[in-house]
């Protein structure tokens, strides 16, 4: 006999479901991250670089700003606005995958996932360091793009996969 519970899919929230995965993805990012920085500023002097291919080095910086050096340049208060921006939107970015439904789109849970481990991989290094290690670097003959490490990897990837998941979400809705 099948009654209209056994047919509904069930609605209970992550918790008591997945969320704990994508937390995993997350705790991932923010080890890889954390151990590549570690490799490179036990290896590699402040500026110092390694030419892995013509157009890719990897070196060793410090980002006091944000993204491409911003507010690099002030008198320091950046630091903790900037910790605070990223634990504030972690927090706010960890709640909403625990209440995403269990079968929610595993595109955007992901999505969440890596820009909550890549957020808090450099709120890390913020808090230990006063700054963000960088170490890849792309160029294309004299032109330099801003390092970057994995962390900022992960965020770029995450808003990747959430802006695919709102195409795809929308193409269904229409």
């Amino acid at each position: 006999m099948n009654t209209t519970a056994e047919r509904t899919p069930r609605t209970t929230f992550a918790p008591a479901g997945t969320s704990w995965r994508w937390m995993l993805v997350s705790g991932c990012v923010i080890v890889a991250d954390q151990l590549s920085k570690l490799y490179i500023v036990r290896h590699f002097g402040e500026f110092e670089f390694q030419t892995v291919l013509p157009v890719l080095d990897i070196t060793l910086m410090h980002n006091v700003g944000a993204a491409f050096s911003f507010l690099a340049s002030a008198s320091g208060w950046q630091r903790w606005f900037f910790i605070a921006l990223a634990l504030g939107v972690s927090a706010g970015i960890a709640l909403w995958l625990c209440r995403l439904p269990r079968y929610a789109h595993r595109l955007m849970a992901l999505g969440l996932a890596l820009v909550l481990g890549g957020a808090l991989g450099n709120v890390i290094d913020r808090i230990r360091l006063g700054s963000v290690v960088d170490f890849i670097h792309f160029h294309w003959g004299q032109a330099y793009f801003p390092a970057f490490n994995l962390a900022d990897s992960a965020i770029t990837v995450g808003a990747g996969c959430l802006l695919l998941d709102a195409l795809f979400e929308s193409r269904r809705n229409t």
